[in-house]
């Protein structure tokens, strides 16, 4: 399912800073995070299974990061299997077309994909976009994100469901104590994404049975579902600092254990605005 909170374009010394947590089955086979071998420039995590991905950049400054969109999927003939939503940050990494390019180039295919959020960001030139397809019907829209912070689960950008007020209020408490200069991520992500509350029943969203909502409204995630063991596969801390730094740290599960590891570079100066 996964959830991310991020800030843009407002702080002094990060003009990006973002947090996620990817949910996923446990057996599910997953890359962590590196340089793909298949495509040097792009680092980040891939889901081995289709080759996608929930969050990655790239050292020309191009990122993107998505979330599904909880709703009730019926099953597809085997002529109308969706597209997988992973491969989308994929491939914008790997186009040369401006986030308003990319929402375009979309618009014909918004009927393939299942629920999804995607972010699209070209960090040279400072632009975000948030891009879904839903609800059903609506085609593809595409919004400017707007300076400030905001938090992605599992419905549009910023829907106040109570597991994203908990994490966006977490997020602003601990901006303000750290101030405005450097951030330790691997302390950052610890505080705030390993949260284990959870909702009221009353609260949650009534999309999924109960039961099912009820271990998915903590931000971290672990519950054995009859299909299986599912929960937060692993946590991603990206910041990009006013010089064009990007540190990406990330903490993954590796058959029940937890393994870490931090990567930095520098934004390819000659794309740099």
């Amino acid at each position: 399912m996964c959830i991310a909170v991020f800030i843009w374009k407002v702080h002094p010394f990060y003009p990006l800073l973002l947090l996620l947590n990817r949910d996923e089955y446990h057996n599910r086979p997953t890359i962590p995070l590196g340089w793909w071998q298949d495509d040097p420039h792009i680092l980040g995590g891939r889901d081995a299974v289709a080759g996608g991905t929930w969050l990655c950049c790239s050292k020309d400054g191009r990122l993107a990061f998505l979330t599904n969109v909880r709703e009730l999927v019926h099953p597809s003939s085997p002529h109308q299997q969706p597209k997988s939503r992973g491969y989308l940050p994929l491939r914008f990494l790997q186009s040369k077309k401006s986030p308003e390019e990319f929402a375009d180039e979309l618009v014909e295919e918004a009927t393939l994909y299942n629920g999804f959020n995607l972010i699209v960001a070209d960090l040279c030139s400072m632009s975000m976009l948030y891009i879904t397809n839903r609800p059903k019907g609506s085609g593809i829209i595409a919004t400017q994100v707007s300076p400030g912070i905001h938090v992605l689960s599992n419905a549009k950008l910023d829907s106040p469901w109570p597991k994203a007020q908990r994490l966006e209020q977490s997020f602003k408490d601990l901006m303000d104590k750290y101030g405005g200069g450097e951030i330790p991520l691997k302390e950052m992500s610890e505080k705030l994404m390993n949260d284990t509350t959870k909702d009221d029943e009353s609260k949650l969203p009534q999309i999924y049975p109960p039961e099912w909502e009820y271990h998915l409204s903590s931000i971290f995630v672990d519950a054995d579902m009859p299909t299986g063991r599912y929960g937060t596969r692993s946590t991603s801390a990206l910041a990009m600092s006013t010089s064009g730094n990007i540190t990406y740290f990330e903490k993954h599960l590796d058959a029940d254990l937890w393994k870490e590891q931090i990567i930095s570079f520098q934004i390819r100066r000659e794309t740099m605005t």
